[in-house]
């Protein structure tokens, strides 16, 4: 065990290919997808990073994964964080999260990508603000007669408000 662990890391610092009983091929070629995505700096945490993947807000070449799931260098990852998507195509490999710059290197977004980002940005810069039609702040009155209406659509089984 210790053994295999010592090579594991010899493999990994010079960067070769072993294919030997005691080294897994898909532990130097891969890594899972969850500690990618917190090594790229797309989640704080690794647990955030694992609850994505098993939420369905991961997808690896256009599969939905699970968290265990290797992701190589040429793959193609979609991202949902909040309401961004990114569509970023994996460069290199991380086991450890390192500084923003290193994580930068780990992925390239694709041209659609950001440019759906940026569509997205300037829709949201010029949408009116939640609440803008409502019009001035309600009078005492006013919130009594809304409470009213609410609860008499809530007997009803309304349940619009």
């Amino acid at each position: 065990m210790i053994r295999s662990q010592s090579v594991l890391a010899v493999v990994r610092i010079l960067g070769c290919h072993v294919a030997s009983s005691s080294v897994e091929q898909s532990d130097v070629d891969a890594t899972r997808i969850d500690r990618w995505l917190w090594a790229a700096r797309f989640f704080k945490t690794r647990g955030a990073a694992t609850d994505a993947v098993a939420g369905g807000r991961v997808h690896l070449n256009g599969a939905r994964v699970k968290a265990a799931k290797g992701v190589r260098a040429g793959d193609t990852v979609e991202v949902t964080v909040g309401d961004t998507r990114r569509e970023v195509m994996v460069i290199a490999l991380a086991e450890r999260r390192g500084p923003a710059t290193a994580a930068q290197s780990l992925y390239e977004e694709t041209p659609d990508s950001i440019a759906r980002r940026e569509e997205r940005s300037v829709d949201r810069r010029f949408a009116r603000p939640l609440g803008a039609d409502l019009g001035a702040r309600p009078t005492k009155q006013d919130r009594r007669r809304l409470e009213a209406l609410r609860r008499a659509e809530h007997r009803r089984g309304g349940g619009a408000f």
